[in-house]
């Protein structure tokens, strides 16, 4: 097998708590800019206000409002209220510990627990850059949450694979690749056809049948990528962080006339406005609570995604990508602040001929992991 080519991390944004987003200044950048040179990163996990980084050679770094670091760890994942970092030991245990921001990794932590992790998965060979496995635990039957009770046990019969938490709700992807949903559901980010919160992990019956491979929860909404490449989005769309019409960005200073709301056939909410000189109302997709089939442009396969708070970044499996979603910041990437109800590719990357390989979305801003595309 071909060695894997040396590759960097980017990051573009928010950056108003001086955390690192490469060279740019001031409190956002809008195109990817490399992270400093010199330190080997292979997970990143962004929160708000500060930003930890993991390296391979098992150092976490913390850049932003929280400064510190710490060595002997194995992944890390940032959140304003707390910063969960699982810790190397002797054998096969590994010491998960929970720490205020804040403290800089000294003193004594919030919390700390043994947990035995699972064999090492296939597709998660020690070194890869990634976003990391946190908040899902090692030995995949608890996670961590940002509120107290820090450990919150899971089902044996979920048998998770994945786990990603937005502000109000929870994803969990199980081995066979079906995807639970529970939490809040007023924007419809569970996928389950209504606003109604979920107290335990229900199955997305939506989604049965199909296998997907990963999911992705953003403030308010969430994404799930299959096998096959296909993607799936539902959730709050206030920013067109669904890629579909949303009216915010389609007024141009204009006064509306009064919403009238109502539900599709599938059950996504519809505010309708009067516009069109026909006199056919435009219809805007303000929640989609059932989770609804997206084309990439060019009909490209994605691989991975991310969420912001309400911005969405996808990897196509050429090692393109594609944002979406609010960019007030420049968390799209596109060298501006637009806000985007459709997926555009970054071209930073395709200019410089590199090719994506991860992505992981803080709420206002985004990190990738890319390396140089191979001569043919």
């Amino acid at each position: 097998m071909a060695e894997e080519r040396p590759g960097a991390w980017f990051g573009f944004g928010f950056c108003g708590f001086g955390q690192e987003l490469g060279s740019g200044r001031g409190r956002q950048v809008h195109s990817p800019s490399p992270l400093r040179a010199g330190v080997d990163i292979c997970r990143v996990s962004a929160s708000w206000s500060y930003t930890a980084f993991v390296t391979r050679g098992g150092r976490v770094e913390l850049s932003g409002s929280a400064s510190g670091a710490a060595g002997g760890c194995k992944d890390a994942w940032a959140s304003e209220g707390l910063l969960v970092v699982l810790r190397a030991r002797p054998g096969p245990e590994a010491l998960l510990q929970v720490w205020a921001p804040e403290s800089a990794l000294r003193g004594e932590p919030l919390w700390a627990q043994n947990v035995v992790p699972e064999a090492e998965g296939e597709d998660d060979p020690a070194g890869e850059a990634q976003a990391g496995r946190l908040p899902l635990l090692p030995c995949a039957c608890a996670y961590v949450s940002p509120r107290a009770p820090f450990y919150r046990p899971l089902a044996p019969e979920l048998r998770a694979r994945q786990l990603e938490l937005g502000a109000e709700h929870a994803l969990l992807l199980d081995a066979a690749g079906q995807v639970f949903s529970w939490g809040g559901g007023r924007h419809g980010q569970l996928g389950h056809g209504t606003l109604e919160a979920e107290l335990e992990p229900r199955l997305l019956e939506a989604l049965q049948g199909l296998v997907m491979a990963e999911v992705a929860a953003g403030g308010w909404h969430s994404v799930c990528v299959s096998e096959t490449g296909d993607i799936y989005i539902w959730g709050w769309n206030e920013s067109g962080q669904l890629a579909l019409p949303t009216r915010n960005l389609a007024e141009d200073g204009e006064t509306v006339a009064k919403d009238a709301t109502e539900l599709n056939e599938d059950g996504s909410q519809v505010k309708r406005t009067g516009g069109a000189e026909d006199g056919a109302p435009a219809p805007f997709i303000a929640v989609q609570p059932f989770p609804a089939l997206l084309d990439l442009p060019l009909g490209s396969d994605a691989v991975k995604a991310s969420c912001g708070s309400r911005h969405t970044a996808v990897v196509t499996r050429t090692g393109e990508l594609y944002t979406w979603g609010w960019g007030k910041y420049g968390q799209l990437g596109h060298e501006d602040t637009t806000s985007l109800d459709r997926p555009r590719r970054v071209e930073y990357f395709v200019d410089k001929k590199l090719q994506v390989k991860a992505v992981t979305c803080g709420p206002w801003n985004t990190y990738v992991y890319a390396v140089e595309k191979g001569k043919s």
